[in-house]
């Protein structure tokens, strides 16, 4: 009896919610729906029919989320007191959403503008719903704007539990999966420090990308689209079969993506897709799933341009490319192709989820440029070619040559393919080519296995837990394309007259290998355990991890300059590393919250830190260690019936940073191309962020989205230069190849991480009819130019002649010498908006967006140049106001446009 009476009470807490969820046009039932509370773990589905049954045990005002795969996610109000609950038919509408993601995929293409730091971390947020983030990416990412001022590597990427980010720079490269838009939107986004199912994650948080093809609605769907951003046209076409009676599905998707030119001139575009997927379904709740991915991008880049060429040639000119035989060829260009192929078993039951993976990527990343030794830069914007050079001479203006070089440069302005193979074809120059069109490649092999663990205990406790193992081999080199009209090509340091591989003779010929070569093994496991408890107005959850990590570079080039430490295996570089976070959520009621978080651990240098100059030797950056980070976040989150959104403060401080830079400069202490070395670099990050939506009426919405931030150094990092010894430089020759210059006063100047300030202004209307329109209004401000580290050095200040510091050095000059510029707010409008149909079961969408309607002119980002290293030169190049070494700049866009049409059944 008192068994029965325990069960009928436990039965009696139990309040049952159902429903019919129907698709708002079709009037059809959705299978697959997550149906929830907010605050509780339970999840149902569900079925064929649309129709589902949840329970809980909690009473009050509470907040019922039904959300599936390409709809949009609807909250409704309930108040749960003792009775059971029949919602009746419950309507969900098609995302049109989707259609803008796929601009956010065009965006996220040209989030790294040639080797420069300007990349956005806007490819991590298209799985997001907090209107703060989707404004981050869709409206601010035009000017690169960074979510709190962090790097995109400090978020992680994963494919079915694999992770995406690279060993070279810890970032995602988009590219590998670029262009199947209809694939990767089954994404799981975990923003910041939240406990994400899949990761530990970084403090940027974690995306989780499911390609598995029994999760996808069955049908067809094709689009195709025309843009004048990166490319002009795209076709994508994509089939789910969804589950058969035998448990088989599988999933094909094909896009085209192509321009001879982008927005920037001179940038050509080719891209192409593949998407092969099928799942086998073992047991009702087991599944296996084998998966192909062929994703090809080439694309030109574009260059930075300092004011005196942007004044003369205009803001989109790109001095990479030129006429060759009446088509145009560009110098400098981008290819990435990296297969990856996924295998992983699922099993899931009821909230318990037990994933693992296999994952094995191949295929190399390169980047064309021409090489030219004992000859003239062929380089257009060349300082040398520029009027600025005879203003700015040494011993005088010559403004009769200033004006010849104007002239000279507006008539050949663009990259002369001619001249090249003139100076190629001088019988001194056929058998030791002054020019030639080359390749730098990393050609890279990985395999990773993972294997994740969600498992509930008891309805107030979950364990989270995963183990990651992953080893790659990046072969390394340089290699000769095309040698311009040239028989033979001598591989020669052209500056130390040395030889670049001992063991080999120095002629090459197209295809041939030279400079460098070398490979780069890393090992990395990573292990993560999380709790998760769950009351009813509150829950928490605390996370560790431990990773390990290491580099080994093995040389296949015995180079003449370093004998000692360029051939073979050098040492194992190893690097151990922790993290523990934790959250506390509480609900103040079941409409406003109070989330907390705090982290703090460390994490390994990417590669691209770690060794000083791989390309010739072995050399480690000397003491190098694991960058510490700290961080803490508070939010408040309201979700009243007519408005929704969070504030957000945040405080994360990165300790014990690393930089290398490669440059030539000419310092107080000689003139030479240098690697420069900074250790010890704090970097903080604090600010306010807030995201508001208000429905002003069924069909209208306002937005309102700021975030105020600071993002600054925070210490005087350690700066030494290296190079080799091998040249003519007796001041330079005497130090070893080594210079310690101290320490760089940087602490209190801005990181240049994009705009510092962003505030947006938004307005939505969504017609009964099926159709909507969108318009924000967006203020960026406070993005600065990245600063020099050597020229905040003690170095600066000393006379290269004498070696002694200049006598006449005026601290109000220096001052405004090494004042770190801000570049002009930004003012940009965008219009969106949508259209969508039901003809005979097939579902048409079309979906356009216009960005920077006013066609501003606007400076995304831009750096310091490193040349003038010391005082007086710097001081004399900046007297005209027009100086040759002046900061280069990045270009926003212009007005653009994405136009896509779809069609699904």
């Amino acid at each position: 009896m008192l068994f029965f009476i325990h069960i009928q009470k436990a039965a009696a807490q139990k309040i049952m919610i159902t429903g019919q969820v129907i698709e708002f046009q079709e009037r059809k039932g959705i299978k697959g729906v997550s149906i929830w509370i907010d605050g509780e773990s339970e999840t149902t589905l569900s079925d064929t029919s649309g129709k589902f049954r949840l329970y809980t045990s909690k009473k009050g005002n509470l907040q019922l989320n039904i959300s599936a795969l390409n709809y949009v996610t609807m909250t409704y109000p309930l108040f749960v007191d003792s009775e059971n609950i029949n919602l009746g038919a419950v309507y969900l509408k098609r995302d049109l959403d989707l259609e803008k993601r796929d601009q956010l995929l065009t965006l996220s293409e040209t989030d790294l503008k040639d080797e420069s730091n300007l990349d956005s971390n806007s490819g991590l947020l298209q799985a997001t719903r907090d209107v703060f983030l989707k404004r981050a990416a869709f409206d601010f990412g035009q000017a690169f704007f960074r979510v709190r001022g962090y790097d995109s590597r400090e978020g992680m990427v994963l494919i079915n539990g694999i992770p995406m980010n690279r060993n070279w720079d810890g970032r995602p490269q988009w590219n590998n999966w670029g262009g199947l838009n209809d694939i990767t939107r089954n994404q799981d986004f975990t923003f910041g420090l939240e406990a994400s199912d899949h990761s530990f994650g970084g403090v940027l948080g974690v995306s989780a990308i499911d390609l598995s093809p029994h999760k996808f609605r069955p049908g067809m769907r094709v689009s195709t689209a025309v843009s004048n951003r990166t490319y002009r046209n795209r076709l994508m076409a994509t089939y789910h079969s969804g589950k058969g009676e035998k448990g088989f599905a599988y999933s094909l998707s094909f896009s085209r993506r192509w321009a001879e030119e982008g927005f920037v001139a001179g940038t050509p575009y080719d891209a192409y897709s593949i998407f092969l997927s099928a799942s086998l379904s073992l047991s009702p709740h087991q599944t296996l799933n084998a998966t192909l991915i062929n994703a090809y991008n080439n694309r030109g880049r574009s260059a930075p341009l300092n004011d005196e060429v942007a004044n003369l040639a205009g803001t989109n000119y790109n001095p990479y490319w030129g006429n060759q035989s009446g088509s145009l060829r560009t110098s400098r260009s981008r290819e990435i192709h990296e297969p990856l192929v996924l295998l992983s078993h699922e099993l899931s039951k009821n909230n318990l989820r037990f994933m693992t993976s296999f994952a094995f990527q191949w295929g190399n990343r390169s980047f064309t440029r021409v090489g030219y030794f004992n000859a003239p830069n062929p380089d257009p914007t060349y300082y040398r070619y520029l009027p600025s050079y005879y203003v700015n001479s040494p011993i005088g203006a010559n403004f009769i040559g200033a004006n010849e070089a104007r002239i000279g440069f507006i008539e050949n302005s663009q990259w002369s393919w001619t001249d090249l193979f003139e100076a190629n074809s001088v019988p001194a120059r056929i058998n030791d080519a002054a020019y030639i069109y080359q390749e730098d490649v990393s050609d890279e092999k990985t395999f990773s296995g993972s294997t994740i663990l969600n498992l509930p205990i008891g309805k107030r406790l979950r364990i989270d837990t995963g183990f990651l193992m992953q080893h790659s081999d990046a072969e390394n080199f340089a290699r000769v394309i095309d040698l311009l009209g040239a028989e033979q090509f001598q591989d020669v340091d052209p500056f130390s007259n040395t030889l670049n591989n001992m063991n080999e003779t120095t002629e090459r010929v197209a295809g041939d290998l030279f400079g460098y070569h070398y490979k780069i093994s890393t090992k990395y496991w990573n292990s993560f355990l999380q709790a998760r408890f769950d009351w009813k107005q509150c829950d928490f959850y605390v996370a560790g991890e431990y990773a390990e990590k290491s580099f080994q570079r093995d040389g296949l080039f015995l180079n003449e300059r370093f004998i000692d430490n360029s051939f073979g295996k050098g040492e194992k570089v190893q690097f151990q590393s922790w993290g523990i976070k934790g959250g506390l959520s509480y609900g103040l009621t079941s409409r406003h919250w109070i989330k907390a978080f705090a982290y703090a651990g460390n994490e390994p240098p990417p590669l691209k830190y770690a060794y000083i100059n791989p390309r010739e030797n072995h050399l480690v950056v000397p003491d190098i260690s694991e960058e510490r980070i700290y961080s803490l976040d508070l939010t408040y989150l309201v979700r009243l019936s007519k408005l929704k959104g969070r504030i957000s403060a945040y405080y994360t401080r990165f300790m014990d940073g690393t930089e290398i830079n490669f440059f030539y400069v000419d310092s107080g202490i000689g003139s030479e191309f240098v690697q420069e070395v900074a250790t010890g670099v704090d970097r903080l990050h604090k600010g306010l962020e807030m995201g508001l939506e208000v429905d002003v009426s069924p069909t209208t919405k306002l937005s309102l989205v700021g975030s105020i931030g600071r993002y600054e150094y925070a210490s005087d990092p350690a700066v030494s230069i290296n190079f080799d010894t091998s040249g003519e430089d007796e001041i330079l020759n005497g130090t070893g190849g080594n210079i310690d210059l101290g320490f760089s006063s940087v602490k209190g100047y801005h990181l240049s991480q994009g705009p510092q300030t962003a505030l947006s202004l938004g307005i939505e209307y969504r017609d009964p009819m099926y159709w909507w329109v969108g318009c924000t209004a967006n203020y960026l401000a406070n993005s600065v130019v990245d600063i020099a580290y050597i020229k905040r050095t003690r170095s600066f200040r000393i006379d290269p002649e004498s070696g002694k510091p200049f006598p006449d050095i005026s601290e109000d000059q220096l001052r405004h010498l090494l004042a770190q510029e801000t570049l002009p707010p930004i003012y940009l409008l965008n219009l969106i908006g949508g259209k969508s149909w039901l003809y005979k079961g097939k579902y048409i969408s079309t979906f356009l967006s216009v960005n920077n309607i006013f066609n501003v002119t606007y400076k995304s980002g831009g750096f310091e140049q490193s040349r003038n290293g010391n005082y007086q030169q710097m001081l004399r190049d900046n007297m005209s106001g027009t100086p040759s070494f002046g900061s280069k700049y990045w270009y926003g866009f212009g007005r653009t446009f994405f136009l896509n049409l779809a069609i699904s059944f």
